[in-house]
């Protein structure tokens, strides 16, 4: 039963206690949902704390700022991605890139997670972005697991380095590509089917005989 306040208009619940570690997972959660859904700059920590049944202020206790929070989510979005993995560490060589087909898979079934990757990384390229640094060390780490992955697949004759992290690039850009389509238009776009195509396409290219399909 609310209790009434003296000037007669009923005091905003509490939320119950819950442990510190705890109320910050569920900050995590639903700063994704709304950053994801209205960008960075239009998202607000009062809707954030709404979601969680706290105050503006119980967001800040726990992460000091918004530019912090938004740091926190995009490490916590990336745990997400390696929390089936031992040692949470992707595969690495030839079977990672079966991984990012099986990757692209796991994506259309999680829809609010992609949204949130697509908005916030292209809204990181705008002047100042708190998220600019993260993304760009994401899309570093990427390329050079991707080009290493390349060449253990070409080991008989790699290439150049050159065209392997030109080859890297291209993968990343095909999957963060389709994800956007993806996202317009789900029923129109085969994720996992067009990045094993032009994954595949670019290991016979640079004369690999590795296929995402799980042939040699």
């Amino acid at each position: 039963m609310t209790t009434p306040a003296v000037s007669g208009v009923p005091k905003r619940q509490r939320a119950p206690r819950v442990p510190a570690d705890q109320r910050r997972a569920e900050i995590l959660v639903a700063a994704l949902d709304v950053f994801g859904a209205r960008g960075y700059h239009k998202a607000s920590l009062s809707e954030v704390a709404e979601r969680v049944g706290i105050t503006h202020q119980g967001i800040l206790h726990h992460f000091g700022s918004k530019d912090q929070l938004l740091v926190e989510v995009l490490l916590y979005r990336e745990a997400l991605d390696v929390a089936d993995f031992e040692n949470h560490e992707p595969p690495r060589g030839a079977e990672l890139m079966r991984h990012l087909v099986h990757t692209a898979g796991v994506n259309t079934g999680r829809a609010g997670l992609v949204q949130s990757y697509a908005v916030l990384s292209a809204e990181s390229v705008t002047e100042g972005h708190p998220a600019q640094a993260s993304f760009r060390e994401r899309f570093a780490h990427l390329r050079a697991l991707i080009t290493d992955a390349l060449r253990e697949a070409c080991a008989d004759d790699p290439p150049s380095d050159a065209d392997l992290d030109s080859a890297a690039s291209s993968v990343i850009a095909v999957m963060d590509g389709l994800q956007v389509q993806w996202l317009l238009d789900p029923d129109r776009v085969d994720m996992p089917y067009a990045v094993g195509l032009v994954v595949d396409a670019l290991l016979a290219r640079l004369g690999s005989p590795v296929r995402t399909t799980g042939t040699s």
